[in-house]
């Protein structure tokens, strides 16, 4: 497995000379697992993610919503394979509430006067949606085990096994919950590499109290307690410079050797 880092930022896209060495696109993720390739959530760093793809010919891909906030869908609309009619997209969705249909949510977002295009001109497109803890069986012989996250709206985490392998995706997740909690430490126990969600630093998590994020502290503590080989922080805040990034990975280095913060164009292979 080789996961690909298309975009790391969380809320809105923040491009700028401040950004520039962790990147400032929102939440883009590829996993390529024997050649193919499943995307985690279409923010807009999909946009440039949606050009490699186009340019390797990859006609059947499944991207996978942790769910439907804007900055994991807005690159949705500008991801090219989406207008390819010879393709296949699957979109799945786990985090919606009772019968609601996630075309008629993507509809909002892609409708006049918000945007021109229409959703159902994404000719690729096909909707599906689980409810976790559900096992999704993607083509190629993928499986791929669900958690419900702690989340405004809902939020769904992601676990991949492949060669002896395992990688989870925790974002966007809020700790807090007892019982969320320890679902999710069961779910990223052993894993060898977890995407987690450190939008805010202890110091600040207070104030942000029920907007639906962690801290990076609290993801090594998570990763401590349930054997993560290597923790990877994630979704961060619009504001956060590289400066200041540059300073938290360097403080996580040292309290969880391995630990890293995510960077836009970084390849970790499994």
């Amino acid at each position: 497995m080789t996961l690909r880092l298309w975009g790391v930022r969380g809320s809105t896209p923040a491009a700028g000379p401040e950004t520039e060495r962790y990147g400032g696109e929102t939440t883009s993720m590829e996993l390529e697992i024997g050649g193919r390739s499943v995307l985690i959530d279409c923010g807009s760093g999909a946009r440039a993610l949606g050009r490699r793809l186009t340019s390797s010919a990859a006609a059947d891909i499944d991207i996978l919503f942790s769910h439907f906030h804007l900055d994991h869908i807005c690159g949705l609309p500008f991801f090219a394979p989406a207008y390819n009619p010879a393709a296949t997209l699957r979109l799945w969705a786990g985090h919606l509430e009772g019968e609601q249909d996630p075309k008629d949510v993507l509809c909002r977002v892609m409708s006049p006067p918000i945007f021109p295009v229409a959703f159902d001109h994404l000719a690729a497109c096909r909707c599906l949606t689980f409810a976790p803890p559900k096992t999704l069986h993607l083509g190629g012989g993928i499986d791929v085990e669900t958690l419900a996250l702690n989340h405004p709206n809902g939020a769904v985490g992601y676990r991949f096994r492949s060669g002896g392998r395992t990688l989870v995706t925790v974002t966007d997740h809020e700790h807090g919950n007892a019982a969320i909690d320890a679902a999710v430490e069961d779910f990223v126990r052993g894993a060898d590499v977890m995407i987690y969600d450190g939008m805010f630093d202890d110091s600040e998590y207070n104030a942000h109290v029920g907007w639906g994020h962690s801290t990076w502290q609290e993801g090594l503590k998570l990763a401590e307690r349930a054997g993560v080989h290597r923790p990877v922080i994630f979704h961060h805040h619009p504001d956060r410079s590289d400066e200041a990034l540059d300073n938290y990975a360097m403080e996580a280095e040292r309290r969880f050797p391995g630990a890293r913060f995510a960077r836009q164009g970084a390849e970790i292979t499994l």
